[in-house]
């Protein structure tokens, strides 16, 4: 069973963190440097960040990029949801079709209590929680 994010949702959480990380207005060539994101993928995952009301993205020549709310209300899940959308599965686990059509699997149960609690914790953990100043942006391998 895998559990891995998308680049997108791997550059939004790393950029997220910078930008709570920093406190404050960050150009989108100190995100690309800080947190390993090439500069030329930045501005689709920022734009989608700024899209789902996560960042402000601010233009000209003092621009740069900041929080757009309180890390303490801005949760792993909205990050993430933000660039990959919703993360619900939408299929059976078993039979690869629409969840319920034709009655549920035996395993419906355990998986979706399993996919509810998995929401709740990214759901519950927030960039102020998460973010610890001074430590750096390396991707776990």
């Amino acid at each position: 069973m895998r559990l891995e994010l998308s680049k997108r949702g791997d550059y939004a959480v790393r950029a997220m963190l910078a930008l709570a990380d920093a406190g404050g207005l960050l150009t989108g060539s100190r995100i690309a440097r800080d947190t390993g994101i090439p500069i030329s993928f930045l501005p689709q995952v920022m734009g989608s960040l700024v899209h789902a009301g996560l960042v402000d993205g601010l233009q000209g020549r003092t621009g740069g990029y900041r929080l757009a709310r309180a890390a303490d209300a801005i949760t792993l899940l909205s990050i993430v949801e933000a660039v990959e959308g919703d993360s619900r599965r939408t299929t059976c686990i078993l039979r690869g079709g629409p969840c319920g059509l034709d009655g549920t699997c035996r395993v419906h149960g355990a998986f979706f209590a399993a996919q509810e609690a998995l929401l709740a914790e990214l759901g519950s953990a927030t960039l102020a929680g998460l973010s610890q100043p001074g430590r750096g942006m390396e991707a776990a391998g």
